[in-house]
């Protein structure tokens, strides 16, 4: 079988955007409270991993006037996601990038606008880098936020206790099932991967741990909005000093 990126999971990206919902809970509700996080007068959007599109659709639903940059190192990922996105008639508003975002982080690149990004959002990306280029990409972040502005990140953590994981992939069972699948038949689509730049299969943090990385780099406050067994949304704000 062909071997793809990680975190494009399906070798058919048509499938996608079903399956990641059957195979998530909650990833519709971790989407749109990211979305909520948003501040209202936010005008430039930095979005890291963009994927498919989905989280850049609902960013552009609810803020139909802001501006986005949006990257992925997947051509395929930004190719779907522009042609949904010019379907929704927001074409105008984004700028797609193609890059690996730990390699921008590693070289320190300068992507924001004169003043910074006002937020960056990410879902379902960092957690395929190592912790030190975590560390590294929140830094980077913060780098490209201007004083005050937000980061927030919608990602896989690792569980809080051993004995959790048996509990989640059981909710992860019944959740599926109620959706008219398995886990078994959904993880028979999803493809080997191979590392690709920074990124690896599965890198997943510990919560508290990526909390400390964001207060070392310069956020403060740091907080979790929302959290479900190994799904959270995590961040907080540049410090202005």
């Amino acid at each position: 079988m062909q071997e793809i990126f990680p975190g494009e999971l399906f070798l058919n990206l048509t499938d996608y955007d079903r399956n990641i919902r059957q195979l998530l809970p909650r990833y519709d509700e971790m989407l749109d409270l990211l979305v909520h996080c948003i501040p209202p007068n936010t005008r430039q959007l930095l979005e890291l991993g963009c994927g498919t599109g989905e989280l850049t659709g609902k960013i552009l639903s609810r803020f139909p006037e802001i501006e986005i940059v949006a990257v992925d190192y997947s051509p395929r990922m930004l190719d779907f996601a522009s042609v949904k996105i010019d379907k929704f008639g927001y074409g105008e508003q984004v700028h797609w990038i193609k890059a690996d975002f730990g390699n921008l982080a590693s070289l320190n690149a300068p992507l924001a606008p004169k003043n910074g990004f006002d937020v960056c959002l990410s879902s379902l990306a960092i957690h395929h880098l190592t912790d030190p280029m975590k560390e590294k990409v929140f830094q980077w972040i913060g780098e490209n936020l201007q004083p005050n502005g937000c980061f927030w990140n919608g990602d896989l953590v690792l569980p809080d206790l051993p004995n959790l994981v048996e509990f989640y992939q059981k909710t992860r069972e019944e959740w599926a099932v109620s959706h008219g699948n398995t886990l078994s038949k959904l993880r028979e689509q999803i493809a080997p991967t191979k590392p690709e730049g920074y990124s690896h299969e599965q890198e997943m943090g510990d919560l508290l741990d990526q909390l400390a990385m964001l207060k070392n780099v310069g956020f403060h406050p740091v907080m979790v909005p929302w959290k479900y067994y190994q799904l959270a949304i995590f961040g907080g704000y540049r410090s202005p000093g």
